[in-house]
Order: structure tokens, then C-alpha cells, then sequence
């Protein structure tokens, strides 16, 4: 027999953590179903533990900067600080029993266990069914993209929990896949002293974002001593001992003491059930409506909706089911000025589309590019001045509709051109404003003068 509830969530990551406590809050009986640790990827193997490690290769790389200071950049340093403190204040069990503590404190009842949906309104986990009066949330997030390349399955690659797990840094360390999460980790083990090769099939680096801030990258991680080999499909992996190979199509082959494969994430429908609904569960995402809705009674918040694998879009989403879920008015879900940002070193903030989607959404393009080296506080800053902002204008309406800002900060200076992309200033108020000197946003200036078809 089921028991009766009011609401189901089926994740407890940010977005779902966030969902079931305020529901939970308001007076509403709900159920938040969890497999692994509440908080979900990004407290213990995402976005927290990175980092740190990033902070660490940071401050290595500055000190280096200064002759003398911390030694060569393929010297090591001492790992077993970070990978104590990842212990420590990252994957924690203390955390997880915190997280559960706050949930169930709201009145919340926490079930360990994977849930799936069992027909509508219905939810199966351990064999025990609970029934939604209001609803179900399905946060479930995403694993992994593994890709099909012949013998990979069949050794013992690292994925991002791995390498974040890691009690020591490997001596060289092969990285499948140019995306931020590969780059991000490169990095990081390149300035603790591994031999970093990073391998990515498609042309340029980070192919998500503007193809010019994968140029700068890839250009600052060969000066670091990475070597980096783009437009290289992987036709076949080896294990043997302790050492890893790698065969490209062309017939090279790269060795490796480890192997990271960091080529996306993917979601996995058909692992919660959505066919007893009467969606598809071979979809690449769960469709949802301006309200997250994505059939009667059933919301998708997070990496399961496919609006980016990123804790903010599962945060923001969550707010609009909350609100949903207890009636309240609020607007709809509206991705215009999406935020990304890659945590190299320099850091890559961009929002809302690239100049490739703009023209593909059939948009009149202009384009405007400034260098953060010509600027003055780029010129201020000498060492790791690389960067750049590049803003994307629909000419026809005269508003930006995508930017980039990579260098120091690139992430924080990017925010005011997302308040710009989101609320639609027109380029020529942005002209006028009066932009702070010496600053690295000031090159916003710089890019808007530069403003061309």
C-alpha cells in the first residue's frame, strides 16, 4: 500500500536539497529520496573540492611568478594539504549527516535509496511506494559521459570524483577532453608537478565558448608545459601495469600513469522511470515548460532539464518549482543570460550566446574584442594578464546578447554584462556609462568601441 505524502523529491543536490527543505518549511509533508550524499555532486566532487585544489595551484603559480619565489613550474609542491583539506571539509560524512540534520530539523523525512517513478504521481524506493498529492521533483542530476572508444571500458580511468579524491598527484596524467572540467583538473596537477597531456577531439579548447578564449588557453597551458592536442579523436586505450596508452586516429600514441576522461555529462531517464508517465526515457534531457513542469504533477529542476550542469541554473530552477509547487505567481524560466565560467588560471566568465549561435539564431552579428595585456590594469597586473572581452551585439536591436571576459577574474567581471544581456541595455547607454580606472572591467570600455559587423 502507498503512503501518502505531498511532495517527492528525487535528488537531494542543490536544487533538490533546496526544493524539499522550503516545501518542507512551508508545512508541506515531504520526502526527499537520496542515494549517495545529500548536497549531491558539488559539496564533495564538484565545485566545492575543485576549488580548493584551484586555489592551491593558484597561489603556486603566483609565487612562481616571482623569480625565485616558489621554485620551477615542474617542480612539485607538497599535494597531502589539498587532498587533506578535500577530506576534511569536502567529502565529509559530517556534511552529508549536516545537510540531512537541516532537511529533516524543517520536517522532512530523508529516505536513502534510488527512487523511481512508478506511474503518476507515484514513487518506488527499497520497495516502499509513496504517493504525491501535489507532486513529484525530479533532480536527479547527471554522471559522467563516457565516451565509445574501443578497450576504455575495460581499464581504470579516472573520472572527476577520482582525481579529486586522489591522496597523491600522479607522475604524468592523460586528460580525454578539452572542456572545463578536464582543463580545470590539467591544470591543477600540472602546477603540483605532473606531465599533463590533454587531448580534445574537437578543434579548439572549451568548444562550448567563444572559440578565441579556447585559443588563449590552450596558448597559456602549452607556455605552463602542458602539451595540448586538439582535433584528436581517441580510436583505442590500453592498460598495462601501471601505465596507460592512449592511440589517437592518426596512429600516435600517448602514455600516461593515469588516464582522466572528462568528455561531458550526461542524464539517465530511463534510470527513474519517466516511461511509467509516458515520457521518453532515451531523451537527452527532461523537457520542461516555462515552469518547469514536465508532465502533470512531475517539475525537473537541476542537470536533468539539460540547461547546463551548472549548480546556479539547478538553484535558479528550484526557486520557480518552489513557488510552482505552493502556488505563488513568479515568471518564467528564462535563459538569455545563462553564466558560465571555467576556473583555469586565466578564468573564463561568458554569458548568454557566442557569436556562432547568434548567427545561427539568424541574428545581424557585431562583435567587439579587447585585449586585457593593453589595458592598464592588464599592464598593471604583467604576469597572468591574459585576456580578453569579446561582446556579441544583435545590431538590429542594439543590445548585447552574449560576452565573454577571460583573464584575472574573468568570472566577476563578467557580471555586469550579464545584468546587461539579462535586462537588454541598449550598447549605446552602455557607451555612456563611466567604467571605474585602473580595472580589468574597464576593458568592457574597449570592446565596445571596438564594435564591428
Amino acid at each position: 500500500m502507498a503512503e501518502e505524502v505531498d511532495v517527492v523529491v528525487i535528488g537531494m543536490g542543490p536544487g533538490g536539497e533546496h526544493v524539499a527543505g522550503e516545501l518542507a518549511g512551508a508545512g508541506l509533508a515531504v520526502v526527499g529520496v537520496e542515494a549517495e550524499l545529500v548536497g549531491g555532486e558539488c559539496p564533495y566532487w564538484g565545485c566545492v573540492p575543485s576549488k580548493m585544489m584551484i586555489r592551491a595551484g593558484n597561489l603556486l603559480a603566483e609565487g612562481r611568478r616571482v623569480p625565485g619565489m616558489a621554485g620551477s613550474s615542474r617542480v612539485g609542491a607538497d599535494w597531502a594539504p589539498v587532498a587533506d583539506r578535500i577530506r576534511d571539509e569536502a567529502t565529509d560524512d559530517w556534511n552529508d549527516r549536516a545537510a540531512a540534520d537541516r532537511f529533516t530539523g524543517k520536517g522532512g523525512r530523508l529516505v536513502r535509496g534510488h527512487g523511481r517513478l512508478a506511474g503518476p504521481g507515484r514513487v518506488e524506493v527499497n520497495g516502499e511506494v509513496f504517493r504525491a498529492r501535489h507532486g513529484i521533483v525530479l533532480a536527479t542530476g547527471s554522471r559522467p559521459q563516457i565516451p565509445p572508444v574501443p578497450g576504455l571500458d575495460g581499464v581504470p580511468y579516472w573520472t572527476n570524483r577520482d582525481a579529486i579524491a586522489a591522496k597523491e598527484p600522479p607522475g604524468t596524467l592523460l586528460v580525454l577532453g578539452g572542456g572545463a572540467i578536464g582543463l580545470e583538473l590539467a591544470q591543477v596537477y600540472a602546477r603540483f608537478g605532473t606531465g599533463v597531456t590533454v587531448v580534445e577531439a574537437l578543434d579548439g579548447l572549451i568548444p562550448a565558448e567563444e572559440p578565441e578564449a579556447g585559443e588563449l588557453l590552450a596558448g597559456v597551458l602549452r607556455e605552463e608545459g602542458l602539451t595540448v592536442r586538439t582535433g584528436a579523436r581517441a580510436a583505442e586505450v590500453r592498460h598495462s601495469g601501471d601505465a596507460f596508452t592512449l592511440v589517437l586516429a592518426d596512429g600516435t600514441e600517448l602514455t600516461g600513469d593515469q588516464l582522466l576522461v572528462a568528455t561531458g555529462r550526461r542524464v539517465d531517464l530511463a534510470a527513474v522511470g519517466v516511461d511509467s508517465v509516458g515520457l521518453d526515457p532515451a531523451a537527452r534531457a527532461l523537457r520542461t515548460d516555462g515552469q518547469m513542469l514536465a508532465a502533470p504533477g512531475l517539475w525537473g529542476v537541476g542537470d536533468v532539464t539539460g540547461h547546463g550542469a551548472f549548480t546556479h541554473v539547478a538553484m535558479y530552477e528550484a526557486d520557480i518549482v518552489i513557488r510552482a509547487v505552493l502556488g505563488e505567481p513568479g515568471p518564467d524560466a528564462d535563459y538569455r543570460a545563462l553564466p558560465r565560467v571555467t576556473f583555469t588560471d586565466p578564468e573564463v566568465g561568458a554569458v548568454g550566446l557566442t557569436e556562432k549561435q547568434a548567427r545561427e539564431k539568424g541574428l545581424r552579428v557585431r562583435t567587439g574584442l579587447a585585449r586585457v595585456p593593453s589595458s592598464t590594469r592588464g599592464w598593471i597586473h604583467k604576469a597572468g594578464n591574459e585576456g580578453l572581452v569579446k561582446l556579441v551585439e544583435d545590431a538590429d536591436r542594439g543590445v548585447l546578447v552574449g560576452a565573454t571576459t577571460a583573464g584575472p577574474m574573468g568570472g566577476e567581471v563578467m557580471y555586469g554584462l550579464a545584468v546587461a544581456v539579462q535586462a537588454g541595455v541598449p550598447v549605446e547607454s552602455l557607451r555612456h556609462m563611466i567604467y571605474a580606472y585602473p580595472t580589468f572591467h574597464r576593458g568592457v570600455e574597449e570592446a565596445l568601441r571596438d564594435l564591428r559587423a
